[in-house]
């Protein structure tokens, strides 16, 4: 590693100052534990390179054995510290499963590397091989663009060096994007090994396909590799590979399938990111992703997550698209390309018009001996402003009008130039029109089908949109491809029949564009059904593989039922991939389909599909608790008495349910369980009786009425062994029992029996790992976690929180690693770091409220007012037990009614202690003396509440408050003793043995 050993190190908005051991944000220093500092110091000492987890552990903790959680705890507390986002980091980057990286750009570029050191080798690890590009071809076909080019190599050549590069073509239509792009991969055709997967980004679609171009490339790429891509991604990317069943065989195809369910945006990232990372290790990878204006959302992700990602790798991402167009589309590629420039991750080429002296060099390649072409370029070019495609397809024009003419070796005008320019259309699109004139009626009719079918068009589709026999359509798209006119030449493709056909590609956009426009729109509603139909046929029971392609030829056709049909399979596809703006977007295209048609009962099951989809979406990108989601579901109320019982309906409710509980409104998320159990039971389906117990069971929980509760989760957990697996599990998502487990111990330790409840904890727990579920693991780790902590056993809360953070950090599970975090500061706080302590806890709670969610957040707010009241931070503890008994009275939330106002006469009491009371600089008498009578009505209130739910657990610690508040007021408290003679178990838990202490005392 290449260490810097300047004194102070500036990056961004923060200074790290190794004198003083000191972080600082402007003029305010933040304070770091020493070794999260020492870490940081590390890494900063060698910008760009990957650190390892081994070097940093030998580094920082010389001679002392430590886990790789540690590390992980002190890169967490610099992520917090430096308000970095892990997954797409501005600071600090993982290389999964390797180490770190710091990747922030220093605000001084002197300072940012030693002595000696060049600019590109304090970020370029080179490969053990530098792989030699060939020398540059002669770049005759991109006339005016060598400057363009040999930046392209130049990239190029750092691709080879290790350095990964992104580069963004940009330009308006015609102006030649795909022309240097192509020259560029001619240029790389000599590089040993290259591999080029190419994909186009689709008008069709729009944000309906998530990955589309990234899995169309890989796929083709797939099919001429020998295997080699697609055991990598076996590897590597399985979920990936699910998703490119032509690659893989039906036996495989299945198991791959089942990956992809409940599969995180995250891991669909890391997959696709490591797989890269592994077939770039020897060979160099250039990815093209042409037309990005039209892409989907999840396809931008992965280009930005890609770039942000340092480990060294051959890999080259090269993405084209129309300015224009990404600006007045609010496409996100406008701020993700502004993102990744801030920070020097990607390179932007824009195309300009090229000059009248690139015309002549171009006119004059075209036409040697040409008798004079001066004036006629400077005609072309002001006719053209410069446009490429615009410009060799009016001298094309001029030659097919026979108005530039060959005699011998010598081209000459065969008409003043006057008549020259009057003949030159006055745009692009009338001179492809007139070109298009010009073909044969059925090879028009041949290129409208084509335009038809998309960009990529196979001769099987053309003919089946055209009613015409394969071979006449294949007959007239060679003759096109031949004259080079609109059409690439054609590669075979194997469809999923068996069938073998041809496919071409238009040459340009524009060639699609302009056809299209031109068939009238009965014809093109008829051709597109056609089309849809065959594909239907073709694809057999594979046809979910193409159903957002099928779901836009029968909108365009208008058949509303089939159209709707598939656009609910395509959004259940995109939601499945994690891609949830894709999901929304065609769920909310499926929502406007069904306006076309009539109220029937098959067209609610419909809508409470879509609605169930872009509900569980609008979810994810705005939050649990956006309003958009309660307006989605609004109808799964109505729809609960227009409909009948199905399937369907039970799955709406469920999502509806969810949003409920984690928006904080638990009275309706009983009402709807309830609904849940009538539904199932009207079903008959043991399976959903068994998740609507699970529901019921849950709900009651959260509300207090642990005793109700403990019937509804044992019934769940009985009916679980003859309906663990059922074809609901989709989007039910977790397990039934580790569930119903997971709630039993919590409403268990309540009710006075913590020894059953730590067997039902360790059950589901084992049963989690068994099933190697991640989201279910991670929240069976959080249950455990906060038993341990309702136990007191302070070490176990720090290894089950740390465990469940750890996976919900892998894994991108925001909401569950909000929760892991509130729990670890609880712990460290607990063990004697009470100020780290208590910030971890605030950050994360304030983390969690970001999400939306409120489900708990009196109970987590209960647990940081008594770090408070113990760190002798009485005001602010007030404060939040406050904010904790006010959500609590809203929500409903009523788990730890009686612990929140237990709490707060601890406070209160706090106002009295001694320590308090010369801090704060005194208390009146009459502050005194009504702060005690205050702090009893908060413990009986706790009694009272706690009796009335018979949560003896929480009894026990009113109890024992109250018998502390005895002395003070000179009267001893009786009913300790009661209570504790209650319990039948648990005598080794931390409350039972304090009670136990203080009767003994009191003896």
């Amino acid at each position: 590693m290449a260490m810097q050993t300047a004194k102070d190190f500036t990056f961004g908005r923060f200074r790290l100052d190794n004198t003083n051991e000191c972080l600082w944000h402007g003029q305010r220093a933040i304070p770091l534990r020493p070794k999260a500092f020492a870490v940081l110091k590390l890494l900063v000492q060698c910008p760009g390179q990957l650190v390892t987890k081994q070097q940093v552990l030998d580094t920082v903790w010389p001679g002392t054995f430590v886990g790789d959680a540690v590390l992980k705890d002190c890169v967490r507390q610099l992520r917090e510290a430096l308000q970095d986002n892990a997954a797409a980091p501005t600071y600090i980057e993982t290389a999964h499963r390797r180490g770190y990286r710091f990747i922030g750009k220093p605000s001084d570029a002197s300072s940012a590397l030693s002595i000696g050191e060049s600019k590109h080798s304090a970020t370029r690890t080179m490969p053990s091989q530098q792989t030699v590009l060939p020398s540059l071809k002669s770049p005759a076909g991109v006339l005016g663009r060598e400057t363009e080019l040999a930046k392209m190599r130049d990239w190029l050549e750092r691709t080879l060096a290790g350095e990964r590069q992104l580069v963004f073509v940009t330009g308006e239509a015609g102006i030649g994007k795909t022309t240097l792009v192509q020259a560029l991969l001619e240029n790389a055709a000599g590089i040993p090994g290259l591999r080029i997967a190419r994909g186009q980004c689709l008008e069709h679609y729009g944000s309906g396909e998530a990955y589309m171009p990234v899995l169309d490339g890989f796929a083709r790429l797939g099919r001429t590799d020998g295997g080699q891509i697609v055991e990598c991604f076996r590897q590597n990317a399985p979920t990936w590979l699910a998703q490119m069943p032509s690659l893989i065989s039906p036996s495989e195809r299945e198991p791959l399938q089942a990956q992809v369910l409940g599969a995180t945006r995250e891991r669909m990232l890391r997959e696709m990111a490591d797989a890269l990372e592994a077939l770039t290790t020897e060979h160099p990878l250039i990815l093209v992703l042409e037309d990005l204006h039209w892409s989907d959302f999840s396809t931008i992700d992965l280009v930005s997550y890609l770039a942000r990602r340092r480990d060294p790798t051959q890999l080259m991402v090269v993405g084209t698209y129309r300015p224009v167009e990404v600006i007045l589309g609010e496409h996100p590629l406008k701020s993700v390309k502004r993102e990744l420039q801030a920070h020097a991750l990607c390179h932007e080429l824009p195309l300009e018009y090229l000059t009248e002296k690139a015309v002549r060099e171009y006119l004059a390649a075209r036409f040697p001996r040409h008798q004079s072409y001066g004036r006629l370029a400077r005609i072309i070019h002001g006719r053209t402003e410069g446009n490429p495609l615009f410009m060799v397809n009016v001298v094309e024009y001029l030659v097919n009008e026979k108005l530039i003419i060959q005699e011998g070796e010598i081209w000459k005008l065969s008409a003043d130039l006057a008549q020259v320019e009057l003949a030159v259309p006055e745009n692009l699109k009338q001179l492809i029109e007139r070109q298009i004139e010009r073909l044969s009626l059925d090879e028009r009719s041949v290129l409208e089908g084509a335009s038809v079918v998309g960009m990529e068009c196979s001769s099987v589709a053309i003919a089946a949109g055209l009613d015409k026999p394969t071979e006449w359509v294949e007959k007239h798209c060679e003759e096109l491809a031949r004259r080079h006119q609109f059409l690439s030449p054609a590669w075979l493709v194997e469809l999923p029949d068996g069938s073998i056909t041809p496919r071409h590609r238009f040459n340009h956009v524009l060639y699609l564009e302009v056809p299209y426009s031109l068939v009238p729109p009965l014809q093109r509603s008829q051709i597109h059904h056609r089309i849809g139909e065959r594909g239907v046929a073709v694809y057999g029971d594979r046809v979910s593989e193409i159903a957002a392609e099928l779901a836009m030829h029968f909108e365009q056709s208008r058949d509303w039922p089939r159209a709707l049909m598939y656009l609910t399979q395509a959004a259940e596809n995109a939601a499945q991939r994690s891609a949830h703006h894709e999901a929304a977007t065609l769920a909310s295209r499926g929502l406007d389909v069904l306006k076309w048609l009539p109220e029937t009962p098959e067209r609610g099951k419909q809508e409470i599909k879509l609605r169930m989809t872009l509900g569980v979406s609008l979810m994810a990108i705005k939050g649990f608790a956006a309003a958009e989601v309660e307006e989605v579901y609004a109808r799964a109320r109505e729809l609960f008495w227009l409909q009948g019982p199905s399937p369907e309906l039970f799955h709406m409710l469920w999502s509806l349910n969810l949003y409920y509980q984690f928006s904080g409104d638990v009275r309706s998320s009983l009402e709807i369980s309830d609904q849940l159990l009538q539904l199932a039971e009207g079903l008959k389906e043991g399976s959903l009786i068994m998740e609507a117990h699970r529901a019921m069971g849950a709900a009651l929980v959260v509300l207090g009425r642990c005793s109700e509760a403990l019937k509804h989760l044992d019934q769940g957990t009985a009916l679980y062994a003859t309906h663990h697996t059922h074809r609901y599990s989709v989007f039910i998502g977790l397990d039934c029992k580790v569930i119903c487990e997971c709630f039993a111990a919590r409403a268990l330790w309540a009710l006075g029996y913590p020894d059953q409840a730590t067997e039902r904890t360790a059950a589901a727990l084992e049963l989690a790992r068994q099933l190697r579920h991640p989201q279910t693991l991670v929240v069976a780790g959080h249950f455990a976690a906060q038993l341990h902590q309702l136990r007191g056993e302070v070490s176990l809360v720090y290894e089950r929180a740390k465990e469940a953070v750890e996976l919900a950090d892998e894994y991108g599970l925001e909401l569950w690693l909000a929760y892991g975090l509130i729990e670890l500061g609880w712990a460290e706080a607990e063990l004697g770091n009470a100020q780290p302590g208590i910030e971890r806890m605030q950050r994360a709670v304030t983390a969690y409220e970001a999400t939306g969610a409120k489900l708990w957040s009196s109970y987590f707010l209960g647990l940081l007012a008594d770090q408070l009241a113990k760190a002798g931070r009485v005001e602010e503890g007030l404060t939040t037990i406050l904010k904790a008994l006010t959500h609590a009275e809203h929500s409903g939330e009523r788990y730890s009614l009686a612990e929140l106002h237990r709490v707060k006469g601890e406070l209160i009491m706090k106002t009295v202690d001694p320590a308090f009371v010369s801090k704060s600089g005194g208390l009146k008498a009459h502050e005194i003396s009504t702060a005690l009578p205050q702090a009893q009505a908060c413990f009986e209130q706790a009694l009272a509440v706690a009796k009335q739910q018979q949560t003896k657990s929480w009894e026990l610690r009113a109890n024992m408050s109250m018998h502390r508040l005895a002395p003070l007021r000179r009267k001893p408290h009786p009913q300790l003793a009661n209570t504790y003679a209650s319990f039948t178990e648990g005598h080794d838990t931390a409350d039972l043995k304090q009670a136990r202490a203080i009767l003994d005392q009191a003896s």
